[in-house]
């Protein structure tokens, strides 16, 4: 008997409703725990390295990473856990490698602005980060691994363990009441392809996570839970500066502590309505001092916060309607300061509420069709009121035994009001040759989203799935040159400002294949076309590969218990200026994986991370390809419980 096939796996981003990957409505794509174990993913980065059609983006000035899809950029890419949003690190965009793995069963992710459960931030799509239920008994489970750089590592000894990490988990529970706490320790020493010098691309850093979550199920119809959760990180960068004469050796140390705190409950009883909801609150204190051999400057201390009440019920209104009215009220906060002074203007301290009201509709008019049509309302504390309204279909085209055949479309109207730091910022980096300022009166950005494709699956052995988009986006924010201000200063240093200033459209097709032809068996695979395109100046999109690729190969091998994988991602070059031709060459990564079951509750692994050894030119500031040379790693999975590799 095989397993599950990727097309039955269950998911419930797309309409808050359980529905399997091939029979949603909304196309959801899902990364499952099997291969976020099998790949030995520590963080969110690298669970999501080979979903089709994401880019996994270094964000600027940082060592972390954002999430980019369907050409969107990550500023218009909502991050979940839950259901619930996280606090974007840098004001925009979230860093996905703060988010471990040690709680996740699944990831879901839906592109483009088609689903009515999303709001402002969602233009471009959602990614949800399911977590585990807890189970009944006592279950524990311990992974330490680690590796090496080779000759990359900052130590200077092919060695070392230059990457370490730990992540440990215990759960006790019975009928009525349970609990679990689980941490994780993630360390790096970065890389240094020349160890005698001062700069290096690869940053130190060092991740600690701590969850804990209690659970209440006084009947089988009713959940509640309470969780809290603490995240720090570390982060030590070495740099050039550029100086009047010669460039000067510099650091930067970077604190980020994050407390995440929420309750809420999931009432389903046998009749009537089913209802659910959430209450969340998030801090975040994200602090950086930069130095050199003689000085110490910009002592940055930023401080986020993020507030959100959430509920929704759902009724059968008759066979053929299921109708979802939901509610949410949001709350941003922003301070900011730059040594002692506010980096933001006017008080120094910003916030922004919206109200959010969402009805949905799934309707079943025949056994062949689903009709998804929905409507979002949101009042903004600062833009007023909007109403954005969405529909997804799906059709069953055959069905029979062992072929399904169907076909699925979505169009959504998508909305962002520009977050605090786009209209408050104050961004000093005259020492880097830049500033760039917030700007108060942006408006709001627009775009129609459309999604639309079909799928085949024959029996429970193969899968294939195309689909096609066009985004539209009007009133898109940017960063531009102020030219007034540059030259009123006379000092040689440029001004920015954010503006309205683009037009914009990306389009394209995405295809996805998978065959399991024996249990332990598979092979996927997938490519994404994208044409994306500055419709205001007629010229490319940057940082928009128009061809990209993944590809996985999962075995067996005549010893019991090993396993092994190849994970392969490639895309085409990119352009990363318009006005100047500069192009990012194009990559192709290969990462290779052994799993050793030694009994059901021990398990030893192993692996290389880009086999090959691709990797950018750090003396070409257009090469974004990969940071990270070959990395080779070992490790072992330890539990106890009943199903600990669950």
């Amino acid at each position: 008997m095989l397993s599950r096939l990727y097309l039955d796996e269950v998911v419930v981003t797309g309409t808050r409703t359980p529905r399997t990957v091939s029979d949603t409505p909304v196309r959801t794509e899902v990364v499952t725990q099997e291969e976020i174990e099998n790949t030995h993913a520590r963080d969110l980065k690298d669970a999501l390295e080979n979903v089709q059609g994401l880019q996994l983006r270094q964000i600027h000035g940082k060592s972390g990473y954002e999430v980019w899809m369907q050409g969107v950029n990550a500023d218009r890419v909502l991050i979940l856990i839950d259901g619930l949003p996280v606090t974007a690190t840098t004001g925009s965009s979230v860093d996905v490698t703060q988010i471990a793995t040690l709680d996740i069963e699944r990831i879901e992710i839906v592109k483009g602005a088609v689903s009515a459960q999303y709001g402002s931030s969602a233009m471009g799509g959602v990614v949800n980060v399911i977590t585990r239920p807890i189970p009944e008994g006592a279950h524990g489970k311990l992974t330490i691994d680690g590796g090496s750089y080779g000759d990359q590592n900052p130590g200077g000894e092919r060695y070392d363990f230059s990457r370490r990490n730990a992540q440990a988990g215990l759960s006790l529970g019975n009928e009525q009441l349970r609990w679990r706490i689980a941490a994780s320790r993630r360390e790096t020493d970065g890389i240094d392809p020349e160890p005698d010098t001062w700069a290096r691309p690869g940053d130190a850093v060092e991740h600690t996570d701590v969850s804990n979550r209690l659970e209440w199920l006084p009947s089988d119809a009713h959940r509640l839970y309470a969780q809290v959760g603490l995240f720090r990180e570390d982060i030590v960068s070495h740099y050039l500066l550029d100086r009047p004469g010669a460039p000067v050796n510099a650091g930067k140390d970077e604190t980020v502590d994050r407390w995440r705190a929420s309750i809420g409950g999931r009432h389903q009883p046998a009749d009537g309505p089913e209802w659910h909801w959430d209450l969340m609150h998030e801090n975040l204190d994200d602090v950086t001092d930069k130095y050199t051999a003689g000085s110490r400057f910009d002592y940055r201390d930023a401080n986020v916060t993020l507030s959100q009440a959430s509920g929704w019920t759902g009724l059968d209104l008759t066979e053929t309607h299921y109708l979802q009215v939901g509610a949410d009220y949001r709350r941003n906060g922003l301070e900011q300061t730059l040594d002692g002074a506010s980096e933001l203007d006017g008080p120094g301290k910003f916030s922004q509420n919206s109200k959010e009201i969402w009805l949905q509709d799934t309707w079943m008019p025949s056994d062949r069709w689903e009709i998804v049509p929905g409507v979002r309302y949101q009042h903004d504390s600062d833009f007023g009121d909007h109403v954005a309204p969405k529909i997804n279909a799906r059709y069953g085209l055959y069905s029979s035994p062992d072929v399904d055949i169907y076909l699925r479309g979505g169009w959504g109207s998508g909305y962002r009001v520009p977050n605090l730091k786009e209209r408050h910022y104050l961004f000093d980096h005259s020492q880097l040759g830049y500033i760039v300022n917030g700007t108060p009166d942006l408006q709001p950005e627009e775009s129609d989203s459309y999604q639309f494709g079909g799928g085949l699956r024959y029996r429970n052995i193969a899968w294939v799935e195309i689909n096609g988009f066009y985004n539209d986006f009007d009133q898109l924010i940017q960063t531009e040159l102020n030219a007034a201000a540059t030259a009123a200063r006379n000092d040689g240093i440029q001004v920015y400002q954010y503006a309205n200033v683009e037009k914009a459209r990306t389009q394209g097709a995405e295809l996805t294949v998978g065959w399991q032809f024996r249990e332990g068996w598979k092979v996927t695979a997938g490519y994404t076309y994208l044409e994306a395109e500055d419709l205001t100046n007629n010229q490319p999109l940057t940082r928009r590969p128009r061809h990209d690729m993944r590809a996985g190969f999962d075995g067996l091998t005549p010893v019991p218990g090993l396993s092994w994988l190849v994970r392969i991602r490639s895309q085409s070059d990119e352009t990363v200026d318009a006005a100047t031709n500069a192009v990012s060459p194009g990559f192709t990564t290969y990462d290779f994986k052994l799993n050793q079951d030694i009994t059901d509750s021990m398990r030893l692994f192993g692996g290389v991370n880009n086999v090959t050894d691709e990797q950018r030119n750090f003396d070409n500031a257009s090469d974004f390809g990969p940071v990270s040379g070959r990395y080779i790693y070992a490790g072992i999975e330890v539990g106890f419980g009943t199903n600990t590799r669950d």
